[in-house]
């Protein structure tokens, strides 16, 4: 037995002298990219677009400009941070990110939310894509002023408030001033047209980039 483990171990010790002549062992293993699920609604979804969304055409960069970095748009028009909540796990588990880019509260402040239930929703989306070994980015929002003063400026405080307190990278308004040009939205100036996919996406992208290793 013991002559027969000898042999073996040397046989084995010939055929990695021979793969290492041929240079295989050398040959790098591939490495996956840093994969980035996007939780968000319809302003990342596509919702009444004609082309390709900003999401999409991130990725486009990302490859083209070697950044090994692949976001998984997992966006649902309509969606608020509840149903993040409800349903961040069953992306976790599916996609097994690198990273959880939440891009949700919008549609909370459109029906009136009261501003700590969406805080409390983000944290707990937060905790759990931590708790499964992700980290965490944030997609600020706003909402039109015509829901008054006092709300519109408490629901945008949610956002800097989260950030803060569990320390997540904030990308504030990620629309930005398209929001307040035709040109760029919609007809019900809610989401940005297909002319505002590139512009996102160059407000996105190197947000991700000043965090995201890829």
């Amino acid at each position: 037995m013991i002559d027969w483990i000898a042999r073996a171990r040397k046989g084995a010790a010939r055929r990695i002298r021979w793969l290492l002549t041929l240079g295989l062992l050398a040959t790098p293993l591939p490495v996956s990219a840093t994969t980035i699920l996007l939780v968000g609604d319809s302003l990342s979804s596509g919702y009444g677009l004609g082309s390709e969304g900003w999401a999409a055409l991130a990725n486009q960069q990302f490859e083209a400009g070697g950044n090994d970095i692949r976001i998984v748009n997992d966006s649902i028009s309509g969606d608020t941070t509840a149903g993040g909540l409800a349903r961040i796990g069953d992306g976790i588990a599916r996609v097994s990110p690198d990273w959880v880019m939440i891009e949700l509260g919008g549609n909370d402040g459109l029906r009136g939310v009261m501003p700590d239930v969406i805080a409390g929703n983000l944290r707990r989306m937060i905790d759990i894509a931590r708790d499964a070994g992700a980290q965490t980015l944030l997609l600020g929002m706003r909402i039109p002023p015509n829901y008054g003063a006092a709300y519109t400026e408490r629901f945008e405080r949610v956002f800097e408030d989260v950030s803060t307190e569990t320390g997540t990278p904030l990308l504030p308004f990620f629309i930005g001033e398209l929001a307040l040009d035709p040109a760029y939205m919609q007809s019900d100036m809610i989401h940005p047209n297909d002319a505002a996919q590139p512009l996102i996406r160059d407000r996105v992208v190197p947000f991700i980039l000043e965090h995201v290793d890829g």
